[in-house]
């Protein structure tokens, strides 16, 4: 596993109580100013709770497109929770980098000299320019083009032009890269997050890593990614794809209808046993969520991959649960924008931009004991499936915009949108660890809906550490 650090010479996220956030010249006014700015927001804070009925299967569309509402996940569902950066086969040398996004903040993810992970806000803290444009690569520092501040590896200043004209209470100590609070990986994925008191990694993915290693954790050496990402932009609010990816099997066997065609042997779409198959979707209480079909014979799809695997083996290593659910086809998200396909070997982010669209980035990984042919044959039959040209992809791409081309209309927009699928049929099976329901069921969406919903209505760290110093500078 590789190292991450969060205490390198950049500062720390807001809220940590650094003074180089402000630097020396920080004045009780500006924490003034900075405490009206944020009553401000405070006093715009949305109420939530009117725009969701999760007890009756309610869900007001209005969450979808208001701008305002948007602007309140970001702080408060993005710069809170631990999300989704890369994965750590992306890393094998000091300087290694790969540039990314924490809800819409930009952010470069790096090996130091000290081979440990760290991440940075890609801002320089002159005038705020990004300081690496390239989506990966190597370097011995970041150097912004615009008046030449140069960062190293651990984010800290290294170099000023004309430093010589700065005051003398200028410190570079205090002025490196602006540092998440905590950084750490699962079994190969990079995850961070803003908020210090965010608890761990592992704690913030609950039950819900059973479900993960069914993909992580198959080959004892781990997982590695293939080759680039690829990233494309689709119209349509970030929370369609994930909460999709958490809860959809109801819309394969309609949306996919002609892609099952192509795929079947007889060209006709599957059998009906294989149209009407069990399984079991899993809902945790922190929004996370996975759907899967159970069957003692599952399998991985493309023959090459399929034959590569002793099922018997892992059956030994995963247990039968596993091996006859979410080892192979399924659907999953981890709380609030990263996804899975098991059985395609994609890792995917629903990077939000704006209500009304979203970039999505999406990797295969594989094995690392795979062969190479066998690696081709998954990063092939994924591309085929799911991707920008993929015969899935494409269908569920269309939904999400035409699901987003309709929500702005005062009518259309207004409406109560059906999550009642499943309603009072969810419990603990005695074979799935935590609360699973049937598999075609809405219950993982209105979790990952509840989990949204408290976060929205709760000040994040940032909020409360700013308003307890409003509360101590206000005569």
């Amino acid at each position: 596993m590789l190292q991450h650090d969060t205490d390198g010479a950049g500062p720390a996220a807001p809220g940590r109580g650094d003074p180089a956030q402000g630097g020396p010249a920080t004045t009780s006014t500006a924490a003034r100013r900075e405490a009206r700015r944020l009553a401000r927001a405070l006093e715009s804070t949305v109420d939530i709770s009117a725009h969701l009925d999760l007890d009756h299967g309610l869900v007001d569309r209005t969450i979808l497109s208001d701008r305002a509402i948007y602007r309140q996940e970001l702080r408060r569902v993005f710069a809170p929770s631990w999300l989704f950066l890369a994965h750590e086969s992306q890393f094998k040398k000091p300087g290694d980098f790969f540039t990314t996004y924490m809800g819409e903040d930009p952010v470069i993810v790096s090996m130091g000299r000290d081979r440990r992970l760290r991440a940075f806000l890609n801002a320089c803290r002159h005038r705020g320019m990004r300081v690496c444009r390239a989506d990966a690569g190597a370097t011995k520092a970041f150097t912004c083009s615009y008046h030449g501040w140069s960062y190293g590896l651990a984010g800290e200043l290294v170099n000023v032009p004309n430093g010589e004209d700065y005051p003398a209470h200028f410190d570079r100590q205090e002025w490196g890269l602006t540092q998440v609070a905590q950084l750490d990986t699962y079994k190969g994925l990079v995850f961070a997050t803003w908020n210090p008191e965010a608890p761990p990694l592992v704690e913030a993915l609950g039950g819900m890593t059973w479900y993960m290693d069914a993909m992580l954790d198959r080959d004892p050496e781990g997982t590695e990614a293939l080759g680039g990402v690829h990233k494309w932009v689709l119209e349509g609010n970030w929370k369609l794809a994930a909460e999709q990816f958490a809860s959809d099997w109801y819309h394969v066997n309609i949306s996919h209808a002609s892609a099952l065609m192509v795929m079947s042997p007889s060209g006709k779409g599957p059998k009906a046993e294989i149209v009407q198959t069990p399984g079991r979707q899993y809902t945790d209480p922190l929004g996370h969520g996975a759907g899967f079909p159970t069957h003692p014979k599952s399998r991985f799809d493309d023959r090459v991959v399929h034959g590569h695997y002793d099922y018997e083996a892992l059956r030994d290593r995963l247990g039968d649960a596993r091996v006859e659910g979410p080892m192979t086809t399924g659907h999953a998200t981890v709380f609030p924008n990263f996804s899975y396909l098991p059985v395609n070997g994609s890792i995917r982010v629903w990077h939000p931009k704006g209500p009304d669209r979203m970039e999505v980035w999406a990797w295969t990984i594989v094995d690392r004991s795979m062969p190479q042919e066998v690696r081709d044959a998954q990063r092939l039959y994924n591309l085929r499936t799911f991707g920008p040209t993929g015969i899935f992809e494409q269908d569920d791409g269309e939904n999400w915009s035409e699901c987003q081309a309709t929500a702005h209309g005062f009518m259309a927009g207004s409406m109560a949108l059906n999550y009642q699928m499943g309603m009072g049929l969810q419990a603990e099976d005695g074979v799935h660890p935590g609360t699973t329901g049937h598999l075609y069921s809405d219950g993982a969406a209105r979790g990952f809906y509840a989990r949204w919903r408290d976060l929205m209505n709760t000040p994040a760290w940032h909020e409360k550490d700013q308003a307890k110093a409003h509360e101590k500078d206000t005569p």
